[in-house]
């Protein structure tokens, strides 16, 4: 088992949900964080907590990851000490609606593709080439079983979250000879703010999604990608698929009554 303590890890979406997890559990490990966020007044307060808890270096700023001009500017800016980042968690993204492909949304679309495939791209492209120069370094994505497979309703969403899959496993590829891992964690149903977001916040259909089953934690999937950043440097954990235990599928759910 590799040992966190004193690496850099920088994660993006990191307000709540997976990526505010996964700030606790990496600061919990002695890593020193960089996070960062569109509500800057909830990222700063979480940098403060994680401060005062762990006694690590963090750095919090605003970003929206869908804007490549604020991507490298804000990334270019880090103070010096926060700019050899070790570890990158793309984990911003989201769900825009749960329709029929000819009753959807457009802009739940482009809100989708923005942040999901153009966001990660635009982190990932800013970070790589620092961890080219070091010949090291570990990019984790966080995907989805939506990569993995279709499901009704779900057609941007899916297609967003194959991209994510397709850019990680051919971004393994390119970089193959520089001595850094790629990874991604792909989940099935986790409750954090993604259903309120997928349904514009509407509430009573957010807590349907996990009615009648236990569902993942924020936690749990954290668990899952500190286990990726640990492993021997001669491992790399190219992909883990995280279910509920009740969840066999993404359209394959058992729900008690």
């Amino acid at each position: 088992m590799e040992s966190l303590k004193g690496k850099l890890v920088f994660i993006t979406g990191a307000t709540s949900g997976i990526g505010k997890s996964s700030a606790y559990a990496f600061a919990g490990q002695g890593a020193n964080i960089v996070i960062c966020a569109r509500r800057i007044n909830i990222v700063n307060e979480i940098a403060e907590d994680i401060k005062q808890k762990f006694g690590v270096k963090v750095y919090s700023f605003e970003l929206d990851v869908r804007d490549r001009q604020h991507v490298l500017k804000a990334i270019a800016s880090f103070p010096e000490e926060f700019k050899k980042i070790d570890i990158l968690i793309n984990n911003a993204g989201l769900g825009r609606g749960l329709n029929k492909f000819y009753e959807d949304n457009p802009d739940g679309w482009d809100e989708m593709i923005d942040t999901n495939v153009r966001g990660l791209l635009n982190v990932t492209h800013a970070i790589l080439p620092g961890m080219i120069d070091r010949k090291k370094g570990h990019i984790i994505n966080i995907g989805s079983i939506a990569g993995h497979e279709a499901y009704p309703k779900g057609a941007v969403y899916c297609a967003s979250k194959h991209a994510v899959d397709a850019i990680t496993r051919s971004l393994r590829m390119d970089i193959i000879d520089k001595n850094i891992l790629v990874s991604s964690i792909d989940a099935g149903l986790v409750e954090t703010g993604f259903s309120k977001v997928r349904f514009y916040g509407d509430e009573e259909k957010a807590k349907n999604v996990y009615k009648g089953l236990t569902p993942l934690t924020g936690d749990d999937v954290a668990d899952a990608i500190i286990f990726c950043a640990t492993r021997p440097a001669h491992v790399n954990i190219a992909e883990i698929t995280l279910l509920a235990a009740r969840q066999a599928s993404a359209t394959v759910v058992y729900r008690e009554e």
